[in-house]
């Protein structure tokens, strides 16, 4: 695809900001955060053994001293406009007997931020997924859910993912989804007192639709054998010529 650096003029409607109402997929509910409702699960997923608290190794916060410090945080990202913070309602995990709402549990959390509704532009980032979430179509179905909303609902222009230069598993994950990579900004801030290089990715507007048609492809139960393995890679679909 041809990336030309002068195009030409747009009539940009200001799009809107992400909504507040629950995005819904087969596998997961994407909510606004409520502490009182969230705290306990979230916790005890991301807290109280060394493994498990590496998922915050490369946020700028956690983990947390304890439940009223994460009590305290949670309350911000319910207040915040921008991040605008989701939990992500794993609709499988649970105890099956008690019923399908029973078994629904919060399993981690992602956000939109530097949202700029008169340029077209929005992010995706603060993204943390308990251990069991991890590496499943649930948390490839989170993100496409999220990104679905930013251009199909939203109208938005260009998507971004940014992360620490260092954090592998995060710029392995933007490449899979489909996230073009635009290069690195040195020194582009300090977290937990040390230097962070960022790592910049992307997806414009018109390449959304080619992406789209591969998660749908991908997250069909068709691309799934009866122990639940994938038939397709999503990375193999979602290769892309990154000199274009």
């Amino acid at each position: 695809m041809e990336r030309r650096l002068h195009r030409d003029p747009v009539a940009l409607a200001e799009v809107p900001w992400p909504s507040l109402e629950p995005l819904e997929g087969a596998r997961v509910r994407l909510v606004s955060v409520e502490p009182a409702r969230h705290l306990e699960p979230l916790y005890a997923l991301s807290h109280g053994d060394p493994e498990t608290e590496a998922l915050w190794s490369y946020m700028p916060y956690g983990p947390f001293a304890d439940r009223e410090a994460m009590a305290d945080w949670l309350a911000g990202c319910a207040a915040a406009e921008d991040p605008r913070f989701v939990v992500v309602i794993d609709k499988a995990r649970g105890d099956k007997a008690r019923g399908d709402k029973a078994r629904e549990r919060p399993s981690g959390m992602a956000s939109f931020l530097r949202i700029t509704p008169a340029h077209g532009v929005i992010e995706i980032g603060h993204i943390w997924f308990a251990p069991p979430l991890q590496r499943t179509p649930a948390a490839t179905e989170a993100l496409f859910l999220m990104m679905r909303h930013a251009f199909d609902d939203l109208g938005n222009r260009r998507l971004e993912w940014k992360c620490n230069a260092l954090n592998e598993a995060s710029r392995r994950a933007a490449l899979r989804l489909g996230f073009r990579f635009e290069g690195v900004f040195h020194r582009h801030m300090v977290t937990k007192g040390r230097n962070r290089d960022t790592a910049w990715y992307s997806i414009l507007d018109e390449e959304w639709p080619a992406l789209r048609a591969n998660f749908e492809a991908w997250l069909s139960p068709d691309n799934f054998d009866a122990e639940g393995r994938q038939r397709r890679a999503l990375s193999a679909m979602n290769t892309r010529d990154a000199s274009a």
